[in-house]
């Protein structure tokens, strides 16, 4: 180590130094007005160059040999130093931070390139005097989309939380969101806001979990570390939300204490007690009923809750079981999710559809569907004779206006009335399980011309893994498939076995059950209201009887 003096611009810039990002032009004026006053204080660091010759590489100091040479100094000294055999990588982070701190994109820069030259996270770490955590999250940061790094070091920088969400992102997902949000030259700032949101994922927490590692290997999840979160608390989280609510559910029934029940959460959290069950705020009583629920959290509650005394039973019959030999009701995870019943709605209209599009169907059976479709709860009438608001409704004059003619005249041959009546069909059906579900009537439809025969096949991950574990267990039914030890492994056996082969869950069938059919049939069965011995047809009705006609018989005058 020894001090010499060159001439500044005989230096040769270092094409790896730690900072890369343009300082600001405040800090370059301060650092230039220094240098006038009072010169270099502290000499920059150079190297010999290995690349041969007399000169030097500066190690640090770049911003210091800069001003100089805006200053007009003819020489300045320096430091010169040894090459060290990381090519003085480590040296020159040290003194730049000392100095000023770096952009964060350089720091992810400096020390992915430490990595490379064969640095530890544990040796950069106590090199720079900073927490391995630390170190751990700025690599984490070095998997930012190069697009959006490059963006960054130009000084738009997203807040801490935005950049933890974007971080923890796969780099497809980043490339994706990129291409809707990255900057033009209209709207040079990026909205990391809106960046952060389309990368949001819902995470469910190991510090939530109720289960131990056996459920959770069982289930297939994986625990990753949040290592923005802070250094005491337990930051493990998951994404796979599915299996995280099947584990706990399954801790649920598992644990359940004697006279408890697992029940839902409601709207806003709490939990739905058996009607008439009284919430217990206070102390529990010994005869007192246990409910656990998961929060919104997924985290596993419990409540207590008393039941009314059950009354004396009359002479005659049997007494109801009370205190400890009352039974216990568990309500288990439901065989299909939510998310899967408006899977298995999606896929019954797409074979309702295919079916009235392509299957063969007599016309009477045809007329009839388009009855059930106008019937459904989906539609909406504005009738003249009945007092019905209007709230609109999709336009189903097109298929209407292929029965006209040229000259407005309704004619129409026979094919052209079933394609007509078919698309409209279409247009009206539905099993979505939205505002636009027609309820019952298109189920029926479906089962009366064979819709289950165009279901597509449902045994995809994306199905399964909709399914409870007994539900999925239960589909290994007539198939060589034998339920695994874990769920993930279950599934994707069943994926690989029905990669060939055609799937169809049995709650995805068109065919309703016979009591919700008769409840349906019983609460639209026709009332009688216009029956015509009502409306006073005989001779005593007077001269005015016609006006009081009811439609059908005014039709059927019409027609004599």
């Amino acid at each position: 180590m020894h001090l010499i003096t060159v001439d500044p611009r005989a230096l040769k810039e270092n094409p790896d130094k730690a900072r890369r990002s343009k300082s600001s032009p405040q800090a370059d004026a301060l650092l230039l007005a220094t240098i006038r006053a009072v010169g270099i204080v502290q000499p920059p660091v150079v190297a010999p160059d290995t690349d041969g010759g007399n000169g030097y590489v500066i190690d640090a100091g770049h911003r210091r040999v800069k001003q100089a040479i805006a200053a007009g100094l003819e020489e300045i000294a320096v430091l010169v130093l040894e090459r060290a055999e990381d090519g003085g990588a480590m040296r020159s982070l040290a003194e730049t931070l000392a100095h000023e701190q770096l952009n964060p994109v350089d720091q992810w820069r400096a020390i992915e390139r430490l990595v490379a030259l064969g640095w530890t996270e544990e040796a950069i770490a106590v090199a720079l005097a900073l927490p391995v955590r630390q170190i751990r999250k700025l690599r984490l940061l070095a998997n930012v989309l190069p697009a959006m790094l490059d963006h960054m070091a130009k000084g738009d920088m997203p807040n801490e939380s935005q950049l933890r969400t974007i971080a923890s992102a796969s780099l497809d997902e980043q490339k994706e969101v990129w291409k809707k949000h990255k900057p033009s030259k209209a709207d040079p700032q990026v909205s990391w806001w809106s960046v952060a949101q389309g990368l949001t994922r819902t995470r469910m927490y190991a510090r939530d979990a109720s289960f131990g590692d056996d459920l959770a290997q069982a289930y297939g999840i994986a625990w990753v570390e949040d290592l923005f979160a802070p250094a005491d608390e337990d930051s493990r989280y998951t994404t796979d939300v599915e299996a995280f609510l099947g584990a706990q559910q399954e801790w649920m029934a598992n644990n359940l204490p004697k006279r408890g029940t697992i029940v839902e959460a409601g709207q806003w959290g709490e939990p739905k007690l058996p009607p008439k069950a009284e919430r217990v705020y206070g102390k529990s009583a010994k005869s007192d009923c246990t409910a656990m629920y998961l929060d919104r959290d997924g985290k596993v509650q419990s409540v207590h809750y008393r039941m009314p005394e059950a009354k004396k039973p009359k002479k005659g019959e049997q007494p109801v079981a009370e205190g400890d030999d009352a039974p216990i009701v568990v309500n288990t995870r439901p065989d299909v999710t939510r998310k899967g019943i408006e899977m298995i709605g999606d896929l019954r209209t797409d074979a309702l559809h295919e079916a009235l599009a392509r299957a063969p169907i007599e016309d009477d059976t045809l007329m009839a569907l388009l009855v059930l479709a106008l019937a459904g709860q989906n539609v909406t009438v504005a009738s003249g004779a009945r007092d019905i608001s209007y709230y609109g409704a999709a336009s189903l004059g097109e298929h209407a206006s292929r029965l006209f003619n040229a000259e407005g005249a309704l004619e129409f041959d026979l094919d052209t009335l079933r394609v007509s009546v078919r698309s409209l069909l279409i247009d009206v059906l539905s099993c979505r399980e939205n505002r636009s579900n027609s309820g019952i009537v298109a189920r029926v439809a479906g089962n009366a011309i064979g819709a289950d025969n165009f279901l597509s096949n449902m045994g995809t991950e994306e199905f399964l893994s909709c399914l409870s574990r007994p539900a999925l267990e239960g589909s290994c039914k007539d198939t060589p498939v034998l339920p695994r030890a874990r769920v993930k492994d279950t599934r994707a056996a069943l994926v690989e076995h029905f990669r060939e082969e055609r799937f169809v869950h049995p709650a995805a069938l068109f065919a309703p059950d016979n009591a919700t059919l008769s409840s349906w049939l019983t609460g639209n069965t026709a009332s009688g209201e216009d029956d015509p011995d009502d409306r006073g047809e005989g001779p005593e009705a007077g001269d005015d009887a016609g006006a009081e006609l009811s439609d059908e018989e005014l039709f059927r005058e019409a027609a004599e």
